[in-house]
């Protein structure tokens, strides 16, 4: 019986750890996440700014752009 009890007990500690681990984990992820949407808003702003700054120059980045995707998909 004493053995059971022993490795009960270890089981338990191992799921323990897991969970920990596991809760861990989450945290970080859940940190990381707002950390990529504070990067993600932080460049949108500086596209914005730079297509309001230079809209011309934006106007033919966007053409160059689509032409070579457009090149680039009908495998030309």
């Amino acid at each position: 019986m004493e053995t059971i009890d022993k490795a009960s007990h270890t089981a338990h500690e191992v799921v323990d750890k897991i969970a920990s681990a596991g809760n861990q984990a989450v945290d970080a992820l859940g940190e990381k996440s707002g950390q990529l949407k504070n990067a993600e808003q932080h460049l949108v702003d500086n596209c914005r700014g730079y297509i309001q700054d230079n809209p011309i120059t934006s106007l033919g980045i966007a053409v160059a752009a689509g032409f070579l995707l457009s090149r680039l998909v009908s495998g030309r």
